[in-house]
């Protein structure tokens, strides 16, 4: 595989598991918190539970990011 594919599955593999563990990560503390995302219908605690998921999914992705970046530089 090239250079420029080992950087992008890299890249890409960070991007996935930040998101996930972030994710899981809200989802853990929404459900806890009584924001069951899960819950049937649509609502007021199932939408803030949502979200709570989307946004710990998009923060693990930026701290991903950031941890990686970290290492690059050594």
């Amino acid at each position: 595989m090239s250079e420029p594919g080992k950087r992008a599955l890299s890249e890409g593999l960070v991007d996935a598991v930040g998101f996930f563990v972030g994710a899981l990560a809200a989802a853990t503390v929404a459900r806890s918190t009584g924001f069951d995302f899960l819950e049937p219908g649509y609502g007021p605690a199932v939408l803030v539970g949502l979200v709570m998921v989307g946004l710990g999914g998009g923060v693990g992705l930026q701290v991903a990011r950031w941890i990686k970046s970290r290492f690059d530089r050594r």
